[in-house]
């Protein structure tokens, strides 16, 4: 019998310690160069080159961008609150990552005969073969972003400016205008699943995924998730032409680069959950046989999100603020209500 430590043998633990730096790993070089990528993508749309200058085709850009921010001179204004204006970029950029660990990027793999679930916060009951996640999966993420717009109005608030303060406003009623549609357009997956575990979730979508039997519910969460992340056109919270750069206007050097990842972490773990609960998640062919197939079929997924999300910043203009109140109000959520109805209609005379 192997060495235990509270009921669970030490290979749990090394797996758990495992999975948490590949998670972080795998979202800290796609937030660096989804940046890259970006730039790129939204360039080449332009008829331009993007960047060209660092490395071959510019692929080292991003470890420049990061060495220039990490030497630039740490600025605070003498006016501002500065435990405050010192904290908010960390309570904007920790919820960012933490989000990531309920979400399954694979099925189970077995090292060294030990089976490992790919998802950080689960357990497997070697005996019965059952994996054990967090049953509240999708509320735990839905809590965790609110959090995240509570560092972008303490450093609106904090930095004792009007264009960081107007930022910093129009982010907290943006997320509760869209938060609220967001979270009921996912109701409906909840209610064909019958369960929050995300893991069951994605295993109930091995035959059919679930943008299929819910494409306006796709639509709606996706839509309300990229103005919850301030994507564009939703980008009204920094709005450069009107507020200069919003929330973040009076911060510089590794605090603005905290924001920034920030930005880019959320806008991956948006795309993962999406992947999550709409396109299978790490479903995919052949993934029986093969389970290392999972993560690739995820990432795949997650990618090609990320995608739409610069295609859409390359094409759409950004919202006026009426625009933007009007659509979520009086659109998404009068849509998502509707679908929740009809999700319901339809399930009691199918049962």
């Amino acid at each position: 019998m192997g060495i235990e430590i509270l009921g669970l043998p030490m290979m749990y633990y090394i797996a758990m310690v495992a999975k948490v730096l590949v998670a972080f790993v795998f979202v800290l070089l796609t937030v660096a160069y989804a940046t890259y990528a970006e730039r790129k993508i939204i360039g080449h749309m332009q008829v331009r080159l993007g960047p060209m200058r660092v490395g071959w085709h510019g692929l080292l850009q991003p470890i420049a961008d990061g060495v220039k921010l990490f030497f630039k001179e740490e600025i605070i204004p003498t006016s501002s609150s500065t435990f405050a204006f010192l904290v908010a970029p960390l309570i904007a950029l920790i919820p960012a990552f933490i989000t990531f660990a309920v979400i399954p990027f694979g099925g189970v793999i077995e090292v060294a005969g030990y089976p490992i679930p790919l998802q950080i916060a689960s357990y497997i009951d070697t005996a019965t073969g059952r994996v054990y996640d967090l049953n509240v999966g999708a509320l735990y993420i839905l809590a965790m972003s609110s959090l995240g717009v509570y560092g972008i109005v303490l450093a609106g608030w904090a930095s004792n400016s009007k264009y960081s303060l107007m930022g910093g406003l129009r982010a907290s009623a943006q997320m509760i205008s869209y938060e609220l549609s967001a979270g009921l357009a996912i109701v409906s997956v909840f209610m064909l699943s019958g369960t929050l575990s995300l893991n069951q979730i994605v295993n109930q979508q091995a035959g059919l995924w679930y943008v299929f039997k819910q494409p306006l519910a796709f639509f709606l969460f996706f839509i309300c998730s990229l103005a919850e992340i301030n994507r564009t056109p939703f980008d009204l919270p920094e709005a450069e032409t009107e507020l200069v750069s919003g929330f973040c206007t009076e911060y510089s050097s590794m605090k603005y680069a905290m924001f920034f990842m920030a930005e880019y972490a959320n806008m991956v773990t948006v795309c993962a959950l999406t992947a999550t609960l709409f396109l299978g998640g790490w479903q995919g062919p052949l993934v029986g046989a093969f389970p290392l197939l999972g993560p690739v079929y995820f990432i795949a997924k997650v990618y090609a999100l990320i995608f739409v999300c610069m295609w859409i910043r390359a094409t759409l203009p950004r919202y006026r603020y009426d625009q933007l109140m009007h659509l979520g109000w009086k659109v998404l959520l009068p849509l998502s209500l509707v679908n929740i109805v009809i999700t319901g209609v339809i399930g009691y005379f199918v049962k």
